[in-house]
């Protein structure tokens, strides 16, 4: 790693800090809910769709640095999932109040289950998944996947292949999907032509390992690299979902969405202006954590440099930008699997996505002097064996 210092603040970041300080004390904990004639709910659980890392550093910030407790919440309950828990589903059981996850996977459940729910908040702008494969081995369009051994992790990280392949009008039965594991191994072990990865976890953790040919670690240019968020495939990622009979039928859950937006809202505010920072403190949470996937702290830092750049696209924190719903749409109706499968076959009903709690999670931090958009400036991560 090459900084000025290892946890040291910008001159930026010291005046987010104090803007967001200055305005716990001077505004009231539940300002949202001054006109509604209810209780406040302030116990709340938040369902992850994967293990502790910098992927969800905003959530783990919020909690560390006081700020769901600033909105009126004493009691925060953040949950991680290695796979043993399907984050939507835990929400339709209302097993939690709050829940992370990519949209197509939850239009697939809400076509299959008739089950409601709604994204309030679209944290991921931009599509994180890349595809690869060891350079020359004829990999590098979406356009070579026909008749290749595609990885995959399934349980519906998939759907942007299929997709970008619908899109060039190729024919998805022809490729063998085959499931991978969270690592690098199938490509390294051959037993894939390209392994599925995401920018800020997979594509970090081969460029983590020594190449046998050089002695050195891999480098990026060992590799073709197809990314999806460049082809028609590109889907929308992490959301916040919300139940959706609840935010019409209970005023105080409707309330407790504006506030629970306030403070992760304040927390990825944070991470953006601390990548450091916030790399420690979920570094700490997952070290201290019953389950976590065993990541270095290097390697956490290099996920919380690239996660930002997936959220901070010069807007405001959290839209959902109808283009990119709309687009993650029709890439679920035109996507086919490899058995012939649709994902969805009819456009997902109207409540599915709102903007309504965000904006208004916004307005109240606007007014209490905190700035919710902007663009991130990306840190100098240099890997190392191991990410550790």
């Amino acid at each position: 790693m090459r900084h000025s210092t290892r946890r040291g603040l910008t001159a930026a970041s010291v005046a987010t800090v104090a803007a967001i300080a200055l305005a716990a004390c001077s505004a009231p904990a539940t300002e949202s809910d001054s006109s509604g004639d209810f209780e406040p709910l302030t116990s709340i659980k938040l369902q992850l769709q994967w293990l502790p890392q910098s992927q969800f550093a905003g959530y783990y910030v919020a909690l560390d640095q006081g700020f769901f407790e600033e909105e009126g919440f004493d009691d925060v309950e953040i949950i991680p999932s290695g796979g043993d828990i399907v984050p939507q589903d835990a929400l339709v059981a209302g097993d939690v109040d709050f829940a992370i996850a990519w949209v197509p996977k939850v239009l697939g459940t809400l076509e299959a289950t008739g089950a409601e729910l709604t994204d309030i908040a679209q944290v991921f702008q931009k599509s994180g998944t890349l595809q690869v494969s060891f350079a020359g081995d004829g990999v590098s369009t979406v356009a070579d996947f026909e008749g290749k051994r595609i990885g995959s992790w399934g349980f519906g990280n998939e759907w942007e292949i299929f997709a970008a392949m619908a899109a060039e009008g190729l024919d998805s039965t022809s490729v063998s999907i085959t499931t991978q594991d969270f690592s690098m191994n199938a490509l390294l072990d051959g037993d894939v032509d390209a392994a599925q990865a995401m920018t800020y976890n997979e594509w970090a953790q081969i460029l983590e390992v020594v190449n046998p040919a050089t002695g050195e670690l891999y480098q990026p240019e060992d590799f073709d690299v197809v990314s999806y968020e460049e082809t028609e495939g590109a889907m929308l990622q992490d959301a916040i979902w919300a139940d959706t009979a609840r935010l019409n039928d209970d005023p105080a859950y409707a309330d407790a969405a504006v506030r629970f937006l306030k403070a992760i809202t304040k927390g990825w505010i944070y991470a953006r202006d601390n990548p450091e920072d916030a790399a420690a403190i979920v570094y700490d949470y997952a070290i201290n954590a019953e389950a976590a996937f065993p990541v270095g702290p290097v390697h956490q830092l290099w996920q919380m440099n690239e996660v930002n750049k997936l959220i901070w696209a010069g807007g405001a924190f959290g839209l959902v930008d109808t283009a990119a719903w709309d687009k993650t749409v029709a890439g679920a109706l035109a996507a086919v699997n490899q058995d012939g499968l649709n994902l969805i076959t009819a456009e997902p009903s109207a409540s599915a996505y709102s903007n309504e709690y965000i904006e208004k999670a916004l307005a109240e931090l606007e007014d209490e002097g905190i700035v919710v958009d902007g663009e991130y400036t990306p840190i100098d991560v240099v890997l190392t064996e191991g990410g550790q």
